[in-house]
């Protein structure tokens, strides 16, 4: 969950360190094994939109083209110490914003979104951005807490939704909301565990 829009909570921004302790670690395995999981050949361009404090780096195989994105700058100094001492010079960490992705199209063998779908203020717009800087065919991988069909779960999530949405993102957001609005076509969605709260999606860019 990546500090993405300037204009929203700066709940993240404000607790850098908070988050570099807490959150980045409660997802970190799970993040660094799903891209270790991807058969990412040498040469592949890959975005991580939300790169946040770079707890995702050292999964990424030294072969690839990675670009890391953030709007905080905190943040992004935090994942640079980091890279240093990962000494990885295939990481390029910049400055950016995931709803106006400064690339242009099919740019991107991959395009990462860990976290970060549900803390943005237009999903959609996410989304259609992942899409346009995917190359033909490309793979989109996200990771994030979708609202259960199960009420013993979706409902506790509604009636906290307010706080969420007011520390910076949403528990209510559904599956089919996000991945089904746009032209992908889902090759696999899994949960870690079986109490996991987070889905797992892969999907590729089909031709428009």
């Amino acid at each position: 969950m990546a500090h993405i829009q300037s204009h929203r909570s700066t709940f993240y921004h404000r607790l850098v360190h908070c988050y570099e302790w807490f959150f980045a670690g409660f997802f970190r395995e799970r993040i660094r094994s799903t891209i270790k999981s991807l058969d990412i050949a040498p040469g592949a361009k890959i975005l991580e939109v939300g790169v946040g404090t770079g707890s995702s780096l050292p999964a990424y195989p030294p072969h690839a083209d990675v670009t890391g994105i953030d709007l905080s700058e905190e943040m992004l100094n935090l994942a640079r110490k980091k890279l240093e001492e990962l000494g990885r010079t295939n990481i390029n960490l910049q400055v950016g914003d995931a709803l106006s992705l400064d690339f242009p199209d099919g740019t991107f063998d991959y395009v990462m979104a860990f976290h970060v779908v549900s803390v943005v203020p237009d999903h959609e717009r996410l989304l259609r951005e992942m899409v346009r800087v995917a190359k033909p065919d490309g793979t989109l991988i996200i990771i994030n807490h979708f609202k259960s069909e199960r009420p013993w779960i979706s409902t506790p999530m509604t009636w906290l939704d307010p706080l969420t949405r007011h520390l910076g993102w949403r528990v209510t957001l559904r599956y089919d909301d996000v991945v089904c609005s746009q032209p992908l076509r889902v090759e696999d969605r899994y949960k870690t565990s079986p109490q996991s709260l987070f889905t797992v999606v892969k999907a590729r860019k089909q031709a428009s």
